[in-house]
């Protein structure tokens, strides 16, 4: 769906992270490792290796779809999509706005997640999500996300969002 297999492991050796005195570990950017992205343009390229000497192993064509950076070598940021490809892009391409996909691991349209009014099992319904949908994040406090999708905004289960990890909390 959003990506292919990786075309080969790549050929430059990326800068070593180091770790902070909480244990959180630190790019050469000295912004946490890893994070979450977006995609900032509507045609991006997913090289195999730091450079633009390295090889398009994938071009992705939606613009604020969600990515995970694990790697940082200069201007280049490794990163891994929700299908699980790696690869690399410039950081000039990357967006720090939060976005989501709505459980990408499930197929099929019986697999609807509810967006709710409040953030509260049995809340009001206001909207159904159908699986790969992608929202901007606005808040997430460890257990639910608020999400804005198709002009609609509501609080999705975290577990559910592809683009926040586990437990993290993300301020407006």
């Amino acid at each position: 769906m959003l990506g292919l297999a990786s075309a080969g492991a790549t050929q430059a050796t990326a800068q070593t992270t180091g770790s902070t005195a909480s244990g959180t570990a630190r790019g050469a950017s000295g912004l946490p490792l890893p994070r979450f992205v977006s995609l900032k343009s509507g045609r991006v390229n997913l090289r195999i290796g730091p450079g633009l000497g390295y090889a398009v192993d994938w071009m992705y064509l939606k613009a604020g779809l969600p990515i995970e950076i694990i790697q940082e070598y200069d201007n280049w940021r490794r990163v891994r999509d929700a299908d699980g490809t790696e690869g690399w892009i410039n950081q000039s391409l990357l967006s720090g706005k939060r976005t989501g996909i709505v459980t990408p691991w499930q197929r099929g349209k019986d697999a609807r997640i509810a967006m709710l009014a409040e953030p509260a099992s049995g809340g009001r319904v206001v909207a159904q999500l159908e699986p790969g949908v992608i929202g901007e994040i606005r808040t997430c406090n460890g257990q639910w996300c608020q999400m804005e999708v198709a002009g609609r905004r509501g609080w999705v289960e975290q577990s559910q969002v592809w683009g926040a990890y586990p437990g993290e909390t993300v301020a407006d």
